[in-house]
């Protein structure tokens, strides 16, 4: 793996770049809240092709702080990956989102449809469809970008006890101290600055764009997160050409708690 810096707009983004083959195809990998490139290392060295893998916009364990909170919005985010792939004189590419990270995916594909060669989504939605439950949500996450700033590490124990990440328990205590670290890493008002620029309340609704993504989609849930599951049925009425893929023992982080299940369902969703 090659460790890379690429700078766009002022921010230096840390980004993994690793050839595995020499097909074409080639993959843009975008992590979670709270996570990093880091997150997707064994997809990295296993997929088809070319991949790169990004620290998201104040993300990792070497983010500058950012301290504009527009910067974080999710118009801004898709032009800088549009300027990263520019950078790389990639034209098409599979992309690859993780719930924060799925949202910006599909984002971008909805902005950018000629250069997505195909699209997926791990545990992510399309937004929140009414006004009032964006504005619910943005005082929700201004209540938590509160608790971020007064108390960075409690912040992150709430997060790891919620039901959404309760199947992680059952991974070997190594592997959840690797992730509790990543958390606790991360530079606390960036973390506060994304979920208030781009949080699910702030982002567009992308419900009524769904039936404009005719690319190749692949939805991937963990079969214990009911909550995405039911989301997941929902997207799947709408994308045109959409397959959902259910995962055994795993809740809503699915390449963290089976990677290998993971890593062979993108293997078969870009062999077809």
């Amino acid at each position: 793996m090659t460790e890379q810096v690429v700078n766009i707009a002022g921010y230096p983004y840390q980004v993994t770049y690793q050839e595995n083959s020499s097909t074409q195809d080639k993959w843009l990998l975008l992590h979670g809240f709270m996570g990093s490139r880091h997150d997707f290392d064994q997809l990295i060295s296993a997929l088809p092709g070319t991949v790169l893998a990004i620290d998201l916009l104040g993300f990792g364990a070497s983010a500058p702080e950012v301290t504009r909170v527009e910067r974080f919005t999710m118009a801004n985010q898709i032009a800088d990956l549009q300027a990263i792939l520019i950078a790389y004189d990639w034209e098409k590419v599979h992309v690859f989102g993780y719930s924060m990270g799925g949202r910006l995916a599909l984002g971008f594909a909805i902005a950018h449809p000629e250069q997505v060669a195909s699209l997926i989504l791990e545990s992510a939605t399309a937004g929140l469809p009414t006004a009032a439950d964006r504005a619910a949500r943005r005082q929700a996450d201004a209540a938590k970008a509160a608790h971020i700033r007064q108390d960075f590490p409690s912040f992150v124990t709430a997060w790891e006890a919620l039901p959404l990440f309760a199947s992680q328990q059952q991974l070997p205590a190594h592997q959840q101290q690797q992730m509790r670290q990543q958390r606790l890493q991360q530079r606390p008002e960036n973390v506060a600055q994304s979920l208030i620029g781009m949080g699910t309340g702030a982002q567009p609704n992308f419900w009524p764009k769904l039936a404009e993504v005719t690319v190749k989609t692949l939805l991937i849930v963990g079969e214990k997160d009911v909550k995405f599951n039911q989301l997941a049925d929902k997207m799947l009425q709408q994308l045109p050409n959409a397959q959902k893929a259910v995962i055994a023992d795993a809740g809503h982080n699915v390449h963290f708690e089976q990677p290998n299940l993971v890593i062979a369902r993108l293997k078969a969703h870009v062999s077809h």
